[in-house]
């Protein structure tokens, strides 16, 4: 991996350090300023939970065996917030079953110490670029989200018909309204979703309804 793939402007360059040992700590700062990338670090799971800002797209190189919270619990706390930050577990006293456990509830890697900087550096450049698709994800469907809000009472009942597959004379007949009023409706929904087709349209109300899943 180059400097210049991990300081991508299209991509993330923020990474979550969560490790007891000081020393540990300052060699991973060190190796991330050398590619680029920007290195925010904690002492503990304890101290990520409280001081950390999640709202800007990043990952997190997580020591597994620390004091008070380890970084697996860490892990569990983070996916019952509904926080899915891609994960890099970092050891000197890994096992099997650990890594199961870790790889099992998401994690990107699992790294024993000593491991290669390379190593590291190329599991970073893969979650970056993960978190990077989730985040354009998540931004996508706010945008969907504030469309769809803008929709009154009569288009939304419209658009609950459209989606199954109803005619335009068929909703009319449920909804009590004549076939014009449907017609004005659902081109003004359409409008407002910016949905180019009615497959589109489809699409876009499974992306919402898959998100509240």
């Amino acid at each position: 991996m180059t400097s210049a793939s991990m300081t991508d402007q299209t991509q993330p360059t923020l990474v979550h350090l969560v490790d007891d040992d000081a020393s540990v700590r300052a060699a991973l700062e060190d190796l991330l300023a050398s590619v680029g990338l920007s290195t925010r670090s904690y002492v503990s799971a304890a101290d990520f939970l409280d001081r950390a800002r999640l709202d800007e797209p990043g990952c997190l190189v997580l020591d597994v065996r620390m004091p008070g919270m380890n970084g697996l619990d860490l892990q569990q706390e983070l996916q019952r917030r509904g926080l899915a930050l891609p994960i890099i577990f970092i050891t000197g006293h890994g096992d099997i079953p650990m890594s199961v456990r870790a790889m099992k509830q998401g994690a990107l890697e699992f790294l024993t110490k000593p491991f290669r900087d390379q190593d590291l550096l190329d599991a970073i450049d893969q979650a970056l670029r993960r978190a990077q698709e989730a985040h354009a994800q998540r931004r996508q469907l706010m945008e969907l989200q504030t469309r769809l809000d803008t929709l009154n009472e009569g288009e939304r009942a419209v658009l609950a018909r459209v989606v199954t597959g109803l005619l335009n004379k068929q909703i009319a007949a449920q909804l009590g309204v004549s076939e014009i009023t449907v017609k004005v409706r659902r081109a003004a929904l359409m409008r407002k979703l910016q949905a180019g087709s009615l497959a589109e349209l489809v699409k876009m109300v499974e992306r919402l309804g898959a998100s509240r899943g």
